[in-house]
């Protein structure tokens, strides 16, 4: 508690400084291109460096059944080069300025940034621009990421120990919903994709009428709008209606079960619960009745379970922040000679307890404490700030929410937790798999 109580006060004392107003806040201003780009701009002068992020607002549901993958092919394929970057040369601009770069795919959103000293935003603002107005989509490149994005498949989820359990928990869970693949999409359909085809949705989807650019940092605005002018202001809105899924998931009344024999030697149980959508009220209640049962060695399952009953070697349990209502995934690792279904009974005692009693004062308190701490951790960085921003417009176009969500969080009851869990910790809203070894 002492801890928190003083990373607190120094983000009052250096709040100016650092970006924060007075009362903890994040400070920030935004405003529309007549393009459509929606750009945020936070400062923070405790150190000599900037972020200069785009978040497109398309992941792996926006992608058709027949072609998934692509989404998460193009966080590859925009690294390849642009009309005025060779290819292979767009990094080497990054980490010759002192900087570093990354980007990241989801099921509703794709995310680029650069982490640059503070003299260089600039050069981030021009990368970015090219990447949204230049990028090259063609046949070499293409040909390229593919062998990458296949060969990236078989060495995350194909052939490692567990590696098929979130495809596998996806496609058991949805009938309609395009939640039912994953963002690294199916082999074949990335394999047979036409160049036509990634063109298409390099046209659709990467516009500015679809993207938020962040720059968090040591940078002057005066400057940083300029030059935001002078390298987006220009590139045309995307002409082409973007596609939003608005497939409604049939309400679940059965439970779904299922056994996966994997190269593993250890089994596994799954549950995977659908709950709603985040950002609303249940969704806050779902992730602290997570936390409350499997976040640390002090969580109802892990006490129980791993250390006085000894059934399992690992346990958790975490919602899926998805903009569409999403699952929360329960994952156990029976200990040796633990039948899979002992460990399954134990674990739906658990949530029943839950289901029919309030949790305790000290419980709730301590659920409260851990998610402060955790929301001001989260946002303790200017990287962290600049997804945390951006995250909030492209899901919500409400970029105040970055500054709500700890009141959303502490408006919920211990009546709360306990409702969700009546509501959907129950056996016919879930998906349950249990991953055996394969015979020899």
């Amino acid at each position: 508690m002492m801890k928190k109580l003083l990373l607190l006060s120094l983000l009052v004392v250096f709040g100016l400084a650092s970006g924060f107003s007075q009362n903890g806040k994040i400070e920030f201003e935004e405003y529309d291109l007549n393009n459509g780009l929606h750009v945020i701009l936070q400062q923070d002068h405790t150190t000599p460096n900037i972020v200069v992020s785009v978040m497109y607002h398309v992941g792996s549901k926006n992608e058709s059944p027949e072609l998934t993958g692509f989404a998460h092919f193009f966080e590859h394929l925009m690294f390849e080069g642009t009309k005025n970057i060779p290819r292979h040369q767009y990094d080497k601009y990054v980490s010759r300025a002192g900087g570093e770069l990354n980007a990241n795919t989801s099921t509703d959103r794709t995310y680029y940034f650069e982490m640059l000293p503070s003299n260089q935003l600039a050069l981030g603002l021009w990368l970015e621009s090219e990447r949204m107005l230049h990028a090259k989509v063609e046949e070499i490149g293409i040909k390229t990421q593919k062998g990458v994005v296949i060969q990236e498949k078989k060495q995350r989820y194909d052939n490692p120990p567990y590696g098929t359990i979130l495809p596998q928990t996806m496609a058991h869970a949805y009938e309609k919903h395009p939640y039912r693949w994953t963002p690294i999409g199916d082999e074949e359909h990335i394999r047979n994709a036409k160049d036509e085809d990634f063109m298409n949705f390099y046209k659709e989807f990467y516009v500015p009428n679809n993207a938020v650019l962040t720059i968090c940092g040591d940078f002057d605005k005066a400057e940083a709008k300029k030059l935001i002018n002078d390298y987006f202001a220009e590139i045309p809105k995307g002409t082409k209606e973007i596609y939003r899924p608005n497939i409604l998931e049939p309400k679940k009344t059965t439970e779904v079960r299922d056994t996966v024999f994997d190269n593993i030697q250890l089994p596994a149980v799954i549950q995977a619960y659908h709950i709603p959508a985040v950002g609303t009220p249940d969704f806050y209640a779902v992730d602290m009745l997570s936390k409350l049962m499997t976040d640390g060695k002090s969580s109802r399952l892990y006490k129980e379970l791993v250390d006085n009953q000894q059934k399992a070697i690992q346990l958790m349990a975490f919602p899926m922040p998805y903009e569409d209502p999403g699952l929360t995934l329960a994952f156990g690792i029976p200990n040796m000679g633990v039948d899979p279904k002992a460990l399954e009974d134990e674990m739906d005692k658990q949530f029943s307890v839950v289901r029919d009693e309030l949790i305790s004062d000290r419980e709730f308190q301590k659920l409260r404490n851990k998610i402060e701490n955790e929301l001001v951790s989260s946002n303790a960085t200017i990287a962290d700030r600049a997804e945390n921003l951006a995250t909030a417009y492209t899901y919500f176009k409400d970029t105040e929410r970055v500054n709500k969500e700890l009141e959303k969080y502490f408006a919920v009851t211990k009546e709360d937790i306990r409702n969700v869990a009546q509501k959907y910790f129950v056996p016919e809203n879930r998906v349950v798999l249990y991953y055996l070894p394969k015979q020899k």
